[in-house]
């Protein structure tokens, strides 16, 4: 759940590892260990840079960079062919009472904060 400003900043660093360890590798023996290391961690930094999603979110969401809601969940209008679920939890960072939806053809899953007032 990192803000996009900040996974910028980590695939940069990621970048700068990678480019060191090349760099490293390739001036020889005695330096080659460490730039291999910083080659497997600058790699291991962008993917996670580059896979990173907030937490509770659809694709849809993502892509359309929209707010999420309460607990890092959907927010705004739930599609019809989306049907809420028996499944509760509560969100160990922020607290809240998120609810499952299910879309029951594609198996396609939305995450909302449940509204305590509905209970």
């Amino acid at each position: 759940m990192l803000h996009s400003c900040i996974r910028v900043l980590a695939f940069c660093f990621g970048l700068l590892m990678f480019l060191g360890g090349l760099a490293a590798v390739s001036a020889g023996a005695p330096a080659a260990l460490s730039g291999i290391w910083a080659i497997v961690i600058g790699s291991v930094a962008m993917v996670a840079a580059v896979m990173q999603r907030t937490r509770y979110r659809s694709q849809a969401a993502e892509r359309s960079h929209s707010d999420p809601g309460p607990g890092g969940g959907e927010s705004g209008f739930i599609e019809p062919r989306f049907l809420p679920t028996n499944e509760v939890f509560a969100d160990p960072a922020t607290g809240h009472l998120m609810r499952v939806f299910v879309d029951p053809h594609t198996g396609e899953r939305l995450y909302r904060a449940e509204d305590l007032t509905t209970r």
